[in-house]
Formats: structure tokens, sequence, C-alpha cells
């Protein structure tokens, strides 16, 4: 999926955001990359392909659900024309609807994913996209009742990306197995919503079998 000279794309919510510096706006900048996973991940890909060429972005913003990133799609994703898009989206679709902020339905949430998606093939078709799994672990914030519509969520996000023929990063088995394993879930998200630092490396590493394996 990853060829040398490739532009590679991080879109999403607070955790791609993960603090950057929305000031700087490079490639391969640790600033605007902020700590997260993406920047993890792009760290791995150049150390591994030093003479690649290759040139990773992050345009994450905190609090983002999928229609703001219509609102900026044009400007943060179609013109900087990334061979490779990856998109983590939909925790604050379900988060802000739980506190009672925002009444976007599941039905809404594919609806909109699906245009954007659409969006994204008629202006760049040759772009390759990943589609990432929005999760949640069950501590901090997060409690039982969340589950319901998370997984149907999770479900949309799975269905586009066969819809699609994209790349899918399963983010949410990711950290069940680790947590199978014997970890608590505040280890890997103190708040069951924005990962540790060892969570983003899950994370990173989740992404990068899949994209770049």
């Amino acid at each position: 999926m990853i060829a040398s000279n490739h532009s590679i794309l991080f879109q999403g919510d607070s955790i791609t955001d993960a603090g950057r510096d929305r000031g700087r706006s490079g490639p391969n900048d640790a600033g605007a990359m902020g700590s997260g996973y993406a920047y993890l991940a792009m760290s791995r890909l150049l150390a591994d392909r030093p003479q690649s060429g290759l040139q990773v972005f992050n345009r994450g913003i905190s609090g983002n659900r999928v229609p703001d990133l219509h609102d900026r799609w044009s400007a943060d994703c179609l013109k900087l024309e990334p061979n490779v898009l990856s998109i983590l989206i939909g925790i604050n679709d379900l988060w802000h609807k739980m506190d009672g902020h925002y009444a976007g339905t599941v039905a809404d949430y594919e609806t909109a994913y699906r245009e954007l998606l659409e969006k994204t093939r008629r202006a760049l078709p040759a772009t390759k996209i990943v589609i990432c799994d929005p999760f949640v672990l069950c501590c901090g914030a997060v409690t039982e009742r969340w589950f319901p519509e998370l997984d149907q969520r999770r479900g949309v996000a799975a269905k586009l990306a066969l819809e699609f023929s994209t790349a899918f990063v399963p983010f949410q088995a990711a950290f069940d197995r680790a947590l199978a394993a014997g970890s608590a879930p505040e280890y890997w998200a103190a708040d069951g919503v924005h990962p540790t630092p060892q969570g983003h490396q899950l994370m990173a590493d989740a992404w990068l079998s899949i994209v770049a394996p």
C-alpha cells in the first residue's frame, strides 16, 4: 500500500490530533504530528525506509465528528492529494450524543461517512484509503451503556471498508486482546477514550500491521 515518495495523511479527532501544533503543517515534522499513534507510525516508517521519500501529515482535530470532517475536507484532505489516507472518526459522534450535545444517529453517521468517502473517491480516485475502527475501553468516562451503539457504529465503519474496498484497522480488537491478556483498561486509556502512551503504541503497531506489514 505504501510505496516510495508516497504522501500519507492521518485524519480524525483528538486521538489522531494528539496535541499536535496546528501552526506547523509540514511533512515529517514532530510538532505537526502530535504525540500519538500517527507520530509513532510515522517514526517507524521513516526509520525503516530512510531512502523512500515518504511524506507524512496529520490533520486530526480534537472534538471532530464526521460532519466536522465534511466542513474542512477540501482544505485538509483533498488539496493535499495524499497517496494514502487514514481516517479514524466516530467516537465523538457517540460521546457528544451521550453527553446530550449532539443528536446524530447511527444512520446519520453512516450516511455522512459514506458521502465523505464518495467525495474522496471522486476527487482522488487513486488514493488508497484506510478506515480505522472507532473504539473505547470501559473505564473513566465510558460505561457499559456506550457499547450497544458503539458496536453499531463500529459495524458501520467495517461495512464501509468493505463497500469501498479499503483497508480496515481493527483497533477495538487490538485493545480487547490486550485486556484479555490481563491488563486493566486504564493502562491503555485512562478516560476510556484517549490512549495513554502505551495505548498509542498499541494503535501504531496495529495500524502498521495492516498498512505496512
